[in-house]
């Protein structure tokens, strides 16, 4: 092992979600093939004998090049999206980071991610405070928590958006939270203008966002504003939001509730697209 190049190396702790374990096996040999078949290294899954549906996902890259490009493939990016809607993925050693002496925060923060409730040192057991007792102030977020979050915190996000709009001629503000692949939440509000005919969409503002910050990779959205009836996404919005996520989930709520959710492709039934082109 001393003579092996750490750079190479790449390991993810995956905790599957009961009953879905056939899926993940589909997804997990088919993201290892397309590994193999573009060279850019090879996969191995490696079953934690001692906690049920917990694996490794062991990533042997060709080099540092070759895991760029990997990320960057959008097959794999949308099977990355379809694994975290079944499984729990903890990033626990990346050993093809490059390594950049000036960005001392960003290494500060990538040690920071694995905390003692993540990767191999995990505790099985609870070894915490007393019944009773708190500890003071946050507690430290990490990837997996703000995964465990992301269903409730969603509309949460775009409520806090909404108080953003600029919304001074029509008086009615909208808020929207977009989730990534990555689960990653981007956030909107609308913006009016004294022309009218410029003004965008919480929607829109949020899609745009995420794109120009490098996500490709799209999973739902929520989008909230003040009123009794749901607010749906208008034909601009459904437009830009099929070209750019495909077929998200849209949850719809006020300020006090959620008003339902929908897939795009029943609000958007014939969509235009790059297929017509």
């Amino acid at each position: 092992m001393a003579s092996s190049d750490d750079r190479r190396l790449s390991v993810s702790l995956v905790d599957v979600a009961a009953g879905h374990e056939a899926e993940f096996d589909a997804l997990s040999t088919h993201f290892a093939a397309i590994v193999i078949r573009k060279e850019y290294g090879h996969v191995e899954m490696v079953r934690d004998e001692a906690v049920p549906l917990r694996f490794y996902a062991v990533r042997y890259w060709t080099d540092a090049t070759a895991a760029e490009r990997c990320h960057a493939d959008p097959e794999v990016q949308a099977l990355t999206a379809r694994l975290y809607r079944v499984a729990r993925v903890t990033h626990v050693v990346n050993g093809v980071a490059r390594r950049d002496s000036g960005r001392l925060l960003d290494d500060r923060r990538a040690h920071a991610e694995g905390d003692r409730r993540s990767g191999f040192d995990r505790r099985v057991k609870n070894v915490g405070r007393a019944d009773g007792e708190r500890r003071k102030g946050d507690r430290r977020i990490g990837p997996r928590r703000l995964r465990e979050r992301a269903e409730v915190d969603l509309v949460g996000a775009a409520r806090r958006a909404r108080e953003n709009a600029d919304a001074a001629y029509s008086h009615f503000k909208v808020g929207a939270a977009l989730e990534s692949g990555d689960g990653s939440v981007t956030t909107g509000c609308n913006i009016e203008n004294a022309t009218y005919g410029l003004t965008i969409c919480a929607e829109r503002v949020a899609m745009f966002k995420a794109l120009s910050e490098g996500h490709r990779v799209f999973t739902r959205i929520a989008v909230v504003a003040d009123t009794e009836a749901p607010t749906p996404p208008c034909g601009a919005c459904r437009q830009i939001l099929w070209e750019f996520g495909g077929n998200l989930e849209i949850e719809l709520a006020n300020l006090t509730e959620s008003k339902g959710k929908h897939q795009l492709k029943d609000l958007l039934p014939l969509p235009f697209d790059a297929r017509l082109l």
